[in-house]
């Protein structure tokens, strides 16, 4: 099922998440509907906090489901381990339409676990770790324009008023 994404104003996006401790056919189910909502949006990453839910589980798929092998569900993932800097553009699904470079990780290794729970570790280069730096920000509270200068910040969050007060946001 596609959900609607919460945008940049929602509350629920500046939550701490919450762990996830029990491993149900529920939590299965909500990750079937994050898969869905990212492949239908499309996008190559989504958390639990974009959908409303308050739990540390996030989906990403570089290859936007072309390639079902590279489809990652993780709950509780922390990264473990960084090396190396990149700076690119990045955009957000609860942030349409705006894109910004932010520095993030070359190479992270990632743990959690799977939706049995059992761990899963994951080593992310490139655009694979630059993924999994956006998506578990969000499962702490942060979106990547947090990550830019004061300016930048700014001016995006001065045109999402601009678009909300006009009835298009």
């Amino acid at each position: 099922m596609i959900l609607p994404i919460l945008k940049y104003g929602a509350p629920e996006l500046r939550e701490v998440s919450k762990p996830v401790d029990s491993f149900t056919a529920d939590l299965e189910e909500i990750a079937r509907n994050m898969i869905d909502t990212m492949y239908s949006s499309p996008g190559i990453g989504l958390a639990a906090p974009q959908i409303g839910i308050n739990i540390r589980l996030l989906t990403i798929d570089l290859s936007v489901g072309e390639d079902p092998g590279q489809l990652i569900v993780i709950c509780n993932p922390e990264i473990v381990s960084s090396e190396g800097e990149q700076k690119n553009d990045e955009g957000c699904l609860s942030i349409p339409d705006f894109s910004e470079a932010v520095v993030r990780p070359q190479k992270v290794v990632v743990r959690g676990v799977d939706l049995k729970g059992e761990e899963a570790t994951y080593n992310g280069e490139g655009l694979l770790a630059r993924c999994f730096s956006h998506e578990i920000d969000h499962l702490n509270g942060v979106l990547f324009i947090d990550r830019l200068s004061p300016l930048k910040r700014s001016l995006i969050r001065n045109k999402i008023k601009k678009l909300a007060k006009a009835g298009n946001w």
